[in-house]
């Protein structure tokens, strides 16, 4: 077996022993970039990216692929043009590994230090470009994996198990409250609360000092373990009864009532040994942690493996279906894609009612469409809204249009978006769904603002706003927010402008469990403002902030603007990656910005 690490200092190791070994940064260089490039890219481009100073390019090339394969023993490897990296069963790479739903955690535990570490090459700048983008994507992918056997662990009763993991997403990424939450609650649920609140004041100096910003409530509760022992009521019929008054009370906007019932449901069904009644509670509170309180993900991913684990155990497919889709929904928001994507993909493969399709679909084009994979979203988003129209399903067919009309406005196809918002809107209204309507408001709100209607865009955006902030909605208040800044920048505002960006940034993510994407779409509009106003102070600070948070979280149209954003400020190798970056992204009008 030949093992290629690339994760620390890169080496390729043959069995257990360390054999020859690349000569030269550049040659792991080339094999970094080969293994992890999105498609096999051809001799000219490898030659220009690694060799543009070589009096012979192509033929420096041949040679660091010919010494490449006598390294790793392999003699078809990396050939053909474009050089294709096809492995057999005998070569692993620990990069690739992490892609594998099965990685072994003691791997993950194992794994240590960035990509390609040492390697850097002051004479590649366009590569530097690349691999800065690809270290901070690939410690993303590494941080989820961690999390992932964390909130396993702690769903399974393995508390103790889960806090080296959880620690390990600190270590990569101390500055995601979510992590810290995560080893808090392992650490209590373990029985340690003495070392859960000291983690707790960790993280409270570590923000204030770092970040200058407070912790939220969440991060304190977390130290605090619920008993799980039920209430006075027993019998299944008190568990029906609570989880038919919780998932009312949460309907009619009543989270803490609709919390506290569901939590008593799913106590009650333990003590009367109905698993299938215990499935559909954890489930339903799972969901209700999501989606009907601000800053709770963490403790509902931990449930909704409960769920998962309870409802195959009990033969229920639908109470799985659902639940692994709120497990994807929670990753997908949150930037994690590939763990998203495992999640949406079990789901897909134990659906069978269109309802159940159309859902999964749309958190799936939400996921494709965040990290600008335009035609597979638009694929999925406009199956799941077929879907939902015909089993009257209209609250899902207005979310799946409203992220149709998003990726329109995303390319510029501003009528298409136009008719696209505007059948989300009518069934948002219809339904009477006020919780949803900021969201498509806001987008229909910009469409107006780029034709010219001022008075129109500053209704919808203020109504968004207002309503946002009722809801006490971090993702429509971000989002009515910049469209608020836009509007004063317009008219000429900037320290209007300014003053609506910065409240729209804390606002969109002033919450753990944040939608990242609103909160890079904020960023990037900021630092396009403030280098038209010749800002270069604030628009550096943010630009950096945006290129950091769109590598971390795989969007890869964010990553493209935060490149250009950084080539406008004098960073030649940033433009370059921009327009190497944008040659991959099905979006026309993202290219055209490229290319000037």
């Amino acid at each position: 077996m030949v093992t290629i690490r690339l994760l620390g200092p890169p080496v390729i190791e043959h069995g257990r022993e360390p054999g020859r070994q690349p000569r030269g940064r550049k040659a792991w260089a080339l094999l970094g970039y080969l293994l992890l490039a999105e498609r096999p890219p051809s001799r000219r481009r490898l030659a220009e990216l690694f060799f543009a100073d070589a009096e012979d390019p192509l033929g420096a090339l041949r040679w660091s692929l010919a010494e490449l394969r006598r390294a790793i023993g392999v003699p078809d490897l990396l050939t053909g043009d474009p050089v294709v990296t096809a492995l057999d069963g005998t070569t692993t790479v620990d990069v690739l590994a992490l892609t594998e739903p099965s990685v072994e955690p003691e791997l993950l535990l194992k794994l240590g230090g960035e990509l390609l570490e040492g390697v850097d090459l002051e004479s590649c700048p366009e590569f530097e470009s690349w691999l800065l983008v690809e270290r901070r994507r690939v410690a993303g992918v590494v941080e989820a994996r961690m999390r992932q056997n964390a909130i396993a662990l702690v769903a399974a009763g393995q508390a103790a198990a889960a806090i080296p993991f959880a620690a390990k997403a600190i270590e990569i990424n101390p500055h995601e409250q979510g992590n810290h939450e995560l080893l808090i609650r392992s650490m209590a649920t373990s029985g340690d609360r003495v070392s859960a609140l000291r983690q707790v004041a960790i993280c409270e100096d570590l923000f204030r000092r770092e970040l200058g910003i407070g912790v939220s409530e969440t991060l304190r509760d977390a130290a605090e373990v619920r008993p799980k022992s039920g209430p006075p009521l027993s019998g299944r019929a008190a568990a029906v009864s609570q989880l038919q008054a919780g998932r009312a009370a949460i309907v009619a906007g009543a989270a803490d009532a609709g919390l506290q019932c569901l939590r008593q449901a799913a106590a009650l069904a333990v003590q009367c040994h109905d698993k299938t009644l215990e499935a559909r509670a954890l489930a339903a509170l799972g969901g209700a942690l999501v989606h009907a309180i601000r800053g709770h993900d963490e403790e509902g991913a931990i449930v909704l493996h409960e769920a998962v684990t309870v409802a195959e155990e009990a033969g229920e497919r639908a109470t799985s279906v659902l639940a692994l889709r709120e497990l994807g929904f929670i990753e997908v928001q949150a930037g994690r894609r590939k763990t998203g994507d495992e999640w949406l993909t079990k789901a897909q493969a134990l659906a069978e009612t269109d309802a159940e399709c159309a859902a999964i679909l749309g958190v799936r084009g939400m996921n494709s469409s965040d990290r600008a994979d335009y035609p597979a979203a638009f694929e999925q988003l406009g199956e799941s809204a077929e879907l939902a129209a015909r089993c009257g399903d209209h609250r899902q067919q207005a979310w799946s249009l409203s992220l149709v009309g998003r990726a329109h406005l995303l390319r510029s196809e501003y009528s298409q978006a136009a008719t696209i918002l505007a059948e989300s809107l009518d069934l948002v209204r219809q339904e009477r769904w006020i919780a949803f309507l900021p969201w498509p408001q806001a987008l229909a709100a910009e469409l107006d603002l780029y034709a010219g209607k001022l008075d129109n865009s500053a209704e919808g955006f203020e109504q968004a706003w207002a309503l946002g902030c009722q809801l006490n909605d971090p993702c429509w208040e971000g989002m009515a927010g910049r469209g608020l800044a836009l509007l004063h920048a317009g008219r000429g505002d900037y320290p209007g402008a300014t003053e609506w960006f910065d409240l729209a940034l804390t606002r969109a993510s002033r919450e753990p469990d944040r939608y990242q994407w609103v909160h890079a779409h904020v960023l990037d509009t900021a630092v396009g403002t403030a280098l038209d106003q010749s800002d270069e102070e604030r628009a550096r600070r943010l630009a950096s902030s945006l290129s950091s948070l769109a590598g971390r979280c795989d969007l890869r149209e964010m990553q493209v603007h935060a490149q250009l954003h950084l080539g406008r400020l004098g960073d030649q190798r940033a433009a370059a990656a921009a327009r190497s970056l944008s040659a991959d992204i099905d979006n026309p009008a993202l290219r055209d910005l490229a290319s000037r």
